[in-house]
């Protein structure tokens, strides 16, 4: 703890009588959005108030009020969800959203566009679909990520399990959602409510996965806590735990910093989950509550160091953390394409561009998921790179996919380049209310120049992971990517470069304050060395750091611009 006030968000909650605040009454009104308390505490319910911020400004002028909507998230442990859920979730969005579905990064459903009339039978729709929206947001563990390939072995089982075992062991225990959207019957707040969360739930956000050191498709070094399951001899030993994670940061302010995981110990598999809960309950004590910049994890890291971190877990735990194993690279996979599973029968995975399920266009991705959901009833998995996994198929069932994907204009994964395959992009604008510039409606053009660049320098299956953010608070994990774009303000981006994909590995601030228009020429002289100089099967992130000289894994993005390198362009052949 600071010794400093606390923060507004804070104050509203612990007045928020376990997150009720004024909601039910504001609900039940012919109000369109919520007032400012309301808004802190819906955020843990699942929803984020929003508005659409193409029409703000002509709005303000002809003195109206702006046009408020909501995005509702889903939290989906480890992503799993059966047909059923998937087309229900559908007719929601149709019903009561914009008529889209968004991958998250993390592995859950969004909604967006969703009207203030249209909120509580959206989430009570969501619920009788038995999923839930609480704990997607707010202070408290957010969606718990764990590797969606469903390859049928006990170790993916065991993630999945352990994943679930977390999401269940930290939801909140307030009675508060169920009263607001469920009808159910009103109970008076007390301080045992919420026996852990007690009455100001953490200082910020809390983010957790499951993965395994065979394949580190949720990013394990970005989460503020990671369980890192150790497979020996074709079964999970037990975890290496991380802890401190993070990508958030803010422009202009240099004690504010992108930051990887550090491992912290050896924990046996039987206790996973209350490695988790004791990190959480330390964040909870601990964590800075004036001052909601520096209230992650990380931050609390910092100030400590990893050796009183540990004395202070081992502490509270009821086990002995053992020493960290060690490990190669980890590998990564975007289980995209045709895979069989250890039962015999196959899943697919589809590309979704920025997550977006959405018809534009020949391009009609929603009615392809549609079709083939509804006819086929596969299992469906969502992964941490915004793509969907359709599971438990026979092997006519994944020629049925491929013609359908192709009959409605969608991309195979053989079909793309890799710049595109490994993209990620936040929803920015016009949604977000903390983007500064855009981000998912820019990535197709800016990924179109960059794969036209790269077919002509025979990069086009070159390892290149593009990602891009409307702000500097990382959704789309940008510093952990060979090349990333973070928007600075309207049209104006920071280039960062050096990450890849393994997610092990932070960027560094490349070139400061780019226009949209000219990110490609910015990059191209390094692209050009690069074709010009690689080795086989080096990243850009790769040659990037053998260029620079730079061989430490660096453990946070300083917000420093390196020094111009010699990148005079080179003559490449045609």
């Amino acid at each position: 703890m600071t010794g400093q006030p606390e923060s507004k968000v804070e104050v509203a909650k612990r007045r928020g009588r376990h997150l009720r605040g004024t909601i039910a009454e504001t609900l039940a009104s012919e109000r369109t959005h919520f007032g400012h308390d309301d808004v802190s505490l819906l955020k843990f319910h699942g929803t984020y108030q929003q508005d659409d911020r193409d029409a703000r400004r002509a709005l303000e002028a002809a003195g109206l009020e702006k046009a408020y909507a909501f995005m509702v998230r889903v939290a989906i442990p480890a992503g799993a969800v059966t047909a059923e859920q998937y087309l229900g979730l559908e007719q929601l969005a149709d019903g009561h959203a914009n008529g889209t579905l968004r991958v998250t990064t993390r592995q859950g459903f969004q909604f967006h566009g969703v009207l203030k009339g249209d909120l509580k039978a959206a989430i009570a729709g969501i619920n009788q679909s038995l999923l839930t929206t609480i704990a997607a947001c707010g202070d408290v563990q957010r969606n718990v990520m764990g590797c969606a390939a469903p390859l049928g072995d006990a170790d993916h089982a065991t993630v999945r399990q352990v994943a679930e075992a977390m999401a269940a062991e930290l939801r909140p225990a307030t009675r508060a959602y169920h009263e607001i959207w469920l009808d159910g019957e009103k109970q008076v707040s007390t301080e045992s409510e919420e026996p852990f969360y007690r009455d100001r739930y953490l200082p910020r956000k809390f983010k957790t996965a499951v993965g395994l050191s065979t394949d580190n498709c949720v990013d394990i070094w970005s989460q503020d806590v990671g369980l890192l399951a150790i497979v020996q001899d074709g079964r999970i030993q037990g975890f290496n735990l991380l802890v401190g994670g993070g990508l958030g940061m803010t422009h202009n302010k240099g004690d504010t910093t992108a930051r990887l995981a550090q491992p912290l110990g050896f924990v046996p598999t039987a206790h996973g989950v209350e490695a988790v809960r004791l990190v959480a309950a330390i964040f909870r004590d601990h964590g800075n509550r004036s001052d909601r910049r520096h209230a992650r994890l990380k931050y609390l890291l910092a100030e400590w160091g990893i050796q009183r971190f540990r004395e202070e877990f081992q502490r509270r735990a009821s086990f002995t953390l053992g020493p960290v194993v060690a490990l190669p690279p980890l590998p990564f996979h975007d289980h995209l394409g045709r895979h069989r599973q250890r039962d015999g029968r196959w899943f697919y995975g589809v590309f979704i561009q920025s997550g977006r399920i959405v018809d534009t266009g020949d391009h009609r991705l929603k009615t392809a998921l549609h079709e083939i959901v509804t006819r086929l009833r596969p299992g469906i998995r969502l992964t941490g790179q915004q793509n969907l996994l359709l599971t438990d198929l026979d092997a006519d069932g994944t020629e049925t996919v491929e013609r359908i994907l192709q009959a409605h204009g969608v991309a195979l994964p053989a079909q793309l380049s890799a710049a595109r395959r490994f993209s990620m992009a936040c929803p920015a604008l016009p949604t977000c209310g903390l983007a500064v510039a855009e981000s998912e409606r820019a990535i197709p053009g800016i990924l179109d120049e960059f794969e036209a660049e790269l077919e002509r320098l025979g990069l086009r299956d070159a390892p290149l992971t593009i990602r891009m953010t409307g702000c500097p608070n990382g959704c789309a994990r940008p510093y952990t990517a060979d090349l990333a774009f973070v928007g600075r303000s309207l049209g104006l981006y920071n280039v960062y470069v050096g990450g890849g994909l393994a997610g092990d590995r932070l960027v560094d601030l490349y070139r400061a304050d780019v226009p949209i228009g000219e990110l490609l020429s910015t990059m191209r002289p390094l692209l050009q060395r690069w074709a010009a100089e690689r080795t086989d099967h080096e990243g850009l992130g790769d040659f990037y750091q053998r260029l620079m000289g730079l061989r430490a894994v660096r453990s946070m993005v300083t917000g420093r611009e390196l020094p111009t390198i010699d990148l005079v362009p080179l003559e490449v052949a045609r």
